[in-house]
């Protein structure tokens, strides 16, 4: 896999190394991290324990080479942004292998995460050139009281360094959904990758490297994060992140996307058929490991029975087993989230929630199951698994489902599920969500829609068009004219 061909540098003996000024270094630290794999519950992979001194270089190096990248024509950045996608979806089969053993990804959302990948960092190269290669021009006496005597030009700069610690579900895509928009934009790039995660995460800047990107741009530092987190995303050289500790940033942008609760209510009009397919898709894919899963179903009493037969039939037909078996449920993620998962089933039992199927579980391994009758006392009702467990409340009336999905802390997305599109409109417009799907599961893409979360669930708007101008400020040049000037037609 990576000892061979294109991906030889980016290993030494069996310790993959980290990337600073252009080249694959090993950390003078000696220590190294090493990557259990879920699945076997075994170490995987290594990689280096960086130290603080080689991060202070990296922000050095990355300051520095930024300078001369936002001098870099728009169009040369673009150039390189979609070569670096075309070698990302060249070497889609290793970079997807990593994702299988790291993260227990199913061998075919593995390729999907990468091939994804690639057309997102060509989709940013297009859009970048179109939203940084216009301005504005405003001129002073559309404001009362003003002549014409100023001229107002307007556009859009880059911050400077950007900061991304990507989380391990998704450690390729949702790293390159910052890197690209922080490259067209002028920026230099850190990379934290997660530890799980981490080596999919170096292959994958070893596919920027090849593209040719200038030496210093992009760095991807590996390590603890008790030694070099918190050190990350306080250092003053960093001028944009999108991590979860907003205090200890201090005065410099955020965007974060976190958790989520996200809630499906259910109708007694909806087509319980699409429901509960989508029910199933959306809280069990990945093992219900994503941000964007079904948390929890609020279902109207009068369709509650009938629902939970059509999921429980769809649940039957998931397969259980390795990542590599291309299976519907996989292990999650660490020894720990199964453990955390456990707690929340064990409470909903001793409260009474009705168990579909019989809890089973297998080391990390975890079998989905659906839990009926749940209570606004089962802490299943309100934490989140991040696994495949799925609590069923029924409700009385839409305005009981709308206050609990209001309740919680969380605001990610939601989704309700009807045949009358005035109800999905107004039941929208009244959960305080960041995005509301009307008879679809929640989810992230494409890509390029906004993606944004309320409450606890995040600061600022994903998406193409959002992230680009979240990685800019605006600067204005002001020409003052000695006396009015009117253009005649």
């Amino acid at each position: 896999m990576a000892g061979t061909c294109a991906f030889s540098e980016i290993i030494e003996g069996d310790v993959y190394k980290y990337y600073s000024e252009g080249e694959w270094k090993v950390s003078s630290s000696g220590k190294t991290v090493s990557i259990v794999n879920p699945t076997t519950r075994k170490t995987q992979f290594k990689v280096q324990a960086c130290n603080q001194e080689e991060v202070n270089k990296i922000v050095e190096s990355a300051k520095a080479a930024q300078k001369s990248w936002a001098k870099t024509p728009l169009w040369k950045r673009a150039e390189l942004l979609h070569k670096a996608a075309a070698v990302l979806k060249e070497h889609k089969k290793p970079i997807a292998e990593c994702l299988v053993k790291e993260i227990a990804k199913p061998a075919k959302d593995a390729v999907t995460e990468v091939v994804r990948s690639g057309d997102l960092v060509s989709y940013f190269a297009e859009e970048g050139v179109r939203i940084l290669g216009e301005g504005k021009f405003l001129v002073s006496d559309s404001f009362p009281g003003n002549e014409r005597t100023k001229y107002c030009l307007t556009s859009k700069i880059p911050l400077g360094v950007v900061l991304a610690i990507p989380p391990f579900n998704y450690p390729v895509n949702l790293a390159v959904s910052k890197i690209a928009p922080a490259l067209i934009a002028g920026n230099s790039l850190v990379l934290k990758p997660p530890t799980q995660g981490a080596v999919a995460a170096l292959h994958m800047v070893h596919c920027f490297h090849l593209a040719g990107f200038p030496k210093g741009l992009i760095s991807c530092v590996t390590g603890k994060g008790s030694e070099i987190g918190d050190f990350l995303t306080m250092h003053p050289g960093v001028n944009y992140t999108g991590v979860a500790i907003s205090k200890k940033a201090g005065m410099i942008p955020l965007q974060m996307e976190l958790g989520g609760k996200d809630a499906c209510i259910i109708l007694e009009d909806a087509d319980l058929d699409l429901a509960a397919s989508n029910i199933v898709k959306g809280g069990f894919s990945y093992s219900g490991q994503r941000c964007t899963a079904v948390k929890v179903v609020l279902v109207m009493e009068s369709v509650a029975d009938e629902l939970v037969k059509k999921v429980n039939e769809t649940l039957a037909k998931l397969t259980v087993g390795p990542p590599e078996d291309d299976c519907d449920i996989t292990p999650v993620v660490t020894e720990s989230s199964a453990n955390f998962i456990e707690g929340l089933v064990m409470d909903a039992k001793q409260k009474g929630a009705k168990f579909c199927q019989e809890y089973k579980r297998q080391g990390n391994l975890v079998w989905p199951l659906l839990l009926d009758n749940v209570r606004p006392d089962m802490r299943i009702a309100w934490e989140e698994p991040f696994g495949p467990v799925l609590p069923v409340i029924r409700i009385n009336s839409v305005e009981e489902g709308i206050r609990h999905c209001n309740a919680s802390n969380f605001g990610l997305q939601g989704c309700v599920f009807t045949r009358d599109i005035n109800k999905a409109i107004l039941i929208s417009d009244a959960m305080e969500t960041g995005t509301v799907q009307i008879n679809s599961a929640p989810a992230r893409g494409p890509d390029h829609f906004p993606f944004q979360g309320l409450k606890d669930s995040g600061i600022g708007s994903q998406g193409v068009s959002n992230s680009i101008n979240m990685m800019t400020k605006i600067k204005t040049t002001v020409i003052n004219l000695p006396s009015p000037s009117y253009t005649m037609g």
